[in-house]
């Protein structure tokens, strides 16, 4: 069985309510039509119901249910809880009753007083415009400083990882962590191993260098970030700096690193920088043919998370599963 059709399975014995508030694109009522009759979660779509239904022709929508922030009875209860959030940062109450009316905030408001588990968006809509309203009213979870991404890596006919498992982290959000940034990653991205894939993570912190065998402020940086992640949370199984080769390849480990615990087996690869995460999870995904979900959110108080704008209905059932797996912990 397939990652995917795991998380599927296990969504659906522990139902969530996910908003889907883009409610103008077809793939999405699809998806959410899809979602209903595979009883995976409880969907809220938001939009005027009249034009959703127009949208949605023959497709059966009868147990989603729709709101419309121009006549949601709360509409006014929300404005000014986002008005208390955001009049530091100069917001009047105007401009909140406005900005809740784009559906991307008033979904995320929906998530925040416990109306809704989780909300997917992004395939109309860049990365920034989805999660900008989860940073502003969601926020960071207690004991998180960041909030990063990660993919999960499903490599077919692969004897590295755990059975050619992998997360790969961060491949989507921050740019060029420094090294507390990177610690974070560290630590966030193996409890998202551990929550979506049920297994101990082994955590790698990749350079270009192991152990020394190069030197620059490149690899410098990994190996601070290694050692602060290990004080943050001293049993974590985590290692670095290591070159990707002798982390995931044990004859190359046992030449290269021969005394780290980890260093062959890692599952949980940490990427010093946005470059070489990017273009190792597009790699991996073209040349090894391997399935490769992501960018998921990891740090938020509430999940929120992201889709490609060429997203698949498919694309979007996954990632309605994964978050509602995410929203378990909540």
């Amino acid at each position: 069985m397939k990652f995917i059709d795991k998380i599927v399975e296990k969504a659906k014995k522990d139902i969530k309510t996910i908003v889907l508030p883009e409610s103008t694109d077809i793939r999405i009522i699809e998806a959410a039509s899809k979602i209903s009759e595979q009883n995976l979660a409880n969907i809220i779509l938001i939009g005027n119901e009249n034009e959703i239904k127009k949208i949605s022709g023959h497709l059966n929508i009868s147990k989603i249910r729709i709101i419309d922030p121009s006549n949601y009875e709360k509409f006014d209860e929300y404005v000014n809880i986002f008005f208390e959030l955001r009049k530091s940062k100069g917001i009047t109450l105007e401009q909140a009753r406005d900005t809740l009316k784009n559906p991307l905030f008033f979904g995320v408001m929906l998530v925040k007083q416990g109306e809704a588990h989780g909300m997917v968006a992004g395939a109309i809509n860049s990365t920034a415009n989805t999660l900008r309203p989860a940073l502003q009213i969601i926020k960071t979870a207690p004991s998180t400083k960041l909030v990063s991404s990660f993919f999960i890596m499903d490599v077919p006919n692969c004897e590295y990882g755990l059975d050619g498992m992998f997360v790969y982290a961060d491949c989507g959000l921050i740019e060029n962590p420094n090294a507390e940034e990177l610690s974070e990653i560290a630590i966030n991205s193996a409890k998202s191993f551990k929550q979506l894939i049920g297994d101990e993570p082994k955590v790698a912190m990749l350079s270009y260098s192991t152990y020394g065998s190069a030197k620059s402020e490149l690899t410098e940086k990994v190996i601070i970030a290694t050692l602060l992640a290990k004080e943050k949370d001293p049993n974590l199984k985590i290692d670095g700096e290591l070159q990707v080769d002798a982390a995931i390849v044990e004859a190359v480990a046992k030449s290269k690193a021969p005394e780290s615990k980890i260093a062959g087996s890692a599952n949980v690869l940490i990427f010093p920088d946005l470059n070489s995460g990017n273009i190792a999870y597009k790699l991996t995904q073209r040349l090894a043919k391997a399935d490769a979900f992501g960018p998921i959110t990891q740090g938020l108080a509430k999940p929120v998370n992201d889709l490609s704008r060429g997203c698949s209905v498919e694309d979007i059932i996954g990632v309605v599963a994964i978050t509602s797996i995410q929203a378990e912990r909540i």
